[in-house]
């Protein structure tokens, strides 16, 4: 059900406006949540090194979660199944 347009000389996909859509959104994403977790590390810094090391491991991943309905919007052009 994809909505990209097929190059009849080529045969290939042509990519459509939610990729480079969808990349700034990303990009923009990561801006976001490093200014967040910046923004937090006078707090944080005081913490004990262990603390902070698991609250800096949970930080890097948990900006990964909004990127599965991002992506399936950018290949599919809908945000859930």
């Amino acid at each position: 059900m994809s909505q990209d347009r097929q190059d009849p000389a080529q045969g290939n996909p042509q990519p459509n406006w939610r990729k480079p859509v969808g990349m700034l959104l990303i990009l923009l994403l990561i801006t976001a949540w490093t200014a967040i977790i910046v923004s937090l590390s006078p707090w944080v810094g005081a913490w004990p090194v262990l603390v902070q090391a698991v609250f800096y491991l949970i930080a890097g991943i948990v900006w990964i979660l909004p990127l599965k309905p991002l992506l399936r919007w950018m290949e599919l052009g809908t945000w859930r199944r």
